[in-house]
């Protein structure tokens, strides 16, 4: 008996005892007010309702009008509605054409898919109901669109019906998804031995289903339909000229750096010296394994790609059939996972994919899934697209602090520049802790890392501060001083205003652009993507930079002649630091009962 047959017996088995608690609870219940239980349970005997019998049920007047509107509720839509209402609602919208004689390619894929889902994995896909079985809630639409944008966002899935919150989505058996133990069975142990990354042999496993198997592939249907390069876009794909349309972003160098490494891989393991196109090449024909194909690969493997938490081995990465057509929503709180396969009572040993709603969803609306907590530049560097309103954006700023070493000053040749006595701890207190000089920080629309404040108030820290103490017994996560705490977030500002002008252009500029629709649209789908973004990323920064201001002056860091910590370690306490901390600093008498190993909280 199948996974999906034996969670359909079941549910048959507990509906059927359930039935019989019911009637027998009638029973009783009847012959307690003394009703005459053979009318009342005549309408589930015979099928249809008697008159002048009165019906009680949960919530309802009971009597005919009841019944029937039960009756209506639980009757559902036709089976095939949904799609043509789908049809309907395409080619209103511009998205289908509306020639009989056309055949959209992407349709055909769909139901193949779905087909194999059924076939392959008695994946239960029907928009009809039977003994066990709710209608699919979903079907796929060949293009969805960003409704803040209105560019195209290619396949995604739709409520079929009203969905509520925490009904189930989907069921996907782990044998139709591509893992690295695929990889392994297909390719062979040889070629991909255990240890090897993931993302590697996933994406090498995807080439030759789709490069070598083709047709004869087992995942040909998925193959199918996955993505093009062009129809996902990445910025790692992107062309030089698109590129330029980002210059000052940290997306660029972001982008350098992967389209590097991807290379590097790929001579690595597959084309170069010793890979596997050369120690396999029966396996690993050259034709197939190309560095075109491997670009492809990862385009799908970065873009649609699960890491699913809960497998019975620990975590694993896996390209999940269907599951991978939902799109992404920063405000969705749903997440793809695996679970054993069966219910509470039957359970076989295999392992599925599961995914439940975490909201209730109106017939025809999209269904989301979170990604994680991507910032645009995430999304625009390995999906190929950014948002207009993500909680979780930001953008990385570099902070650079050059400690003043006597050899640095002397190369400088500036008298105005000072040996600093603290350069040669800090840089040795930097390389214990596993920091760099040069670091990236991420700087959000109104807050930025404690990681950031910890490293400036460190490298801003001088023998006023210390007064002889190593710079190793002070906590970084709190304000050293109100002096520190200035050159701090002076420091960071200078950083992002340092960032903000690398752009060739203002966000002003940018803005009338995009203002200009004609203009706009005369641009392709890449260049209209990063003008958004970089607009973007300068309101952000100026945003940071007007927050850090106001801090400033709340927390009175604009007079002159702040104090120093003076040898003391125990952090000063600056107005709205509680604000900012969620927590006040601690008192001295705090640090005395922490050293005596006391968990007293005087907060």
């Amino acid at each position: 008996m199948s996974p999906s047959s034996s969670r359909r017996f079941a549910m048959m088995h507990s509906l059927f005892w359930i039935l019989l608690i019911q009637s027998s609870s009638s029973f009783t219940n009847n012959n307690i007010h003394g009703r005459n239980n053979h009318h009342h349970l005549s309408p589930f005997v015979r099928g249809k309702v008697v008159k002048g019998t009165s019906l009680y049920m949960a919530g309802g007047e009971g009597g005919d009008k009841e019944w029937a509107k039960a009756l209506e509720e639980a009757k559902g839509d036709a089976p095939g509605s949904f799609e043509l209402e789908m049809q309907q609602t395409m080619k209103m919208r511009g998205l289908m054409s509306g020639n009989k004689n056309s055949i959209n390619p992407k349709l055909s894929q769909n139901a193949n898919l779905i087909a194999w889902l059924e076939e392959e994995g008695d994946v239960y896909m029907s928009d009809a109901s039977t003994w066990g079985e709710a209608p699919h809630p979903m079907a796929i639409s060949t293009e969805t669109i960003d409704e803040t944008t209105n560019e195209t966002t290619g396949r995604g899935l739709l409520a079929r019906r009203n969905i509520n919150d925490g009904d189930e989505l989907l069921m996907i058996p782990m044998k139709l998804c591509l893992t690295i133990d695929s990889a392994r069975e297909a390719l062979g142990d040889d070629a991909i031995p255990l240890g090897t990354n993931e993302y590697l042999a996933i994406a090498a496993h995807l080439i030759y289903e789709r490069f070598v198997k083709g047709e004869k592939s087992f995942w040909k249907p998925y193959i199918d339909i996955l993505p093009t390069v062009e129809e996902v876009n990445p910025t790692f794909t992107w062309s030089d000229e698109d590129l330029s349309f980002l210059e000052g972003s940290p997306v660029v160098p972001a982008t350098k750096s992967l389209q590097i490494k991807l290379q590097k891989e790929y001579e690595s393991f597959l084309g170069g010296e010793g890979g596997l196109c050369e120690r396999f090449p029966d396996r690993f024909p050259r034709e197939a394994f190309s560095l075109e194909n491997w670009i492809w690969a990862f385009t799908n493997l970065f873009s649609r790609a699960i890491r699913l938490r809960n497998l019975r081995n620990g975590e694993g990465l896996a390209m999940v059939p269907y599951a991978d057509l939902i799109n992404h929503s920063p405000f969705s709180s749903a997440y793809v996972d695996a679970r054993e396969a069966g219910d509470w009572l039957f359970k076989d040993g295999t392992e599925e994919v599961i995914l439940y709603a975490d909201r209730s969803y109106r017939k025809m609306e999209q269904i989301y899934i979170s990604y994680g907590p991507k910032s645009n530049a995430d999304l625009l560097l390995l999906y190929g697209f950014a948002l207009e309103r993500n909680p979780f954006n930001s953008v990385d700023v570099t902070v650079s602090i050059a400690p003043r070493t006597k050899s640095v000053v002397e190369s400088i040749n500036d008298p105005d520049v000072e040996v600093d006595p603290l350069a040669e701890e800090k840089i040795e207190f930097l390389e214990r802790v596993g920091r760099e000089k040069t670091v990236d920080f991420p700087c959000y629309a109104d807050r930025y890392p404690i990681e950031m404040l910890e490293y400036l108030r460190l490298m801003q820290m001088t023998p006023e501060d210390t007064r002889g103490r190593a710079i190793s017994e002070f906590d970084y996560s709190r304000t050293i001083s109100a002096a520190n705490e200035a050159s701090v977030l002076s420091s960071i500002i200078e950083a992002i205003t340092l960032q903000i002008s690398k752009y060739p252009s203002s966000e002003e500029e940018d803005a009338k652009i995009i203002q200009d629709k004609a203009l706009f649209r005369l641009l392709n789908y890449n260049q209209r993507n990063a003008i958004r973004h970089r607009r973007n990323e300068k309101r952000l920064l100026k945003r940071t930079i007007a927050a850090l201001q106001k801090q400033m002056r709340t927390r009175g860091l604009l007079e002159d002649g702040l104090d120093r910590a003076g040898g003391s370690t125990l952090g000063q306490s600056l107005p709205g630091d509680d604000k900012m901390y969620g927590d006040k600093q601690r008192t001295a008498l705090e640090e005395r009962l922490e050293k005596m190993g006391l968990p007293v909280d005087l907060r």
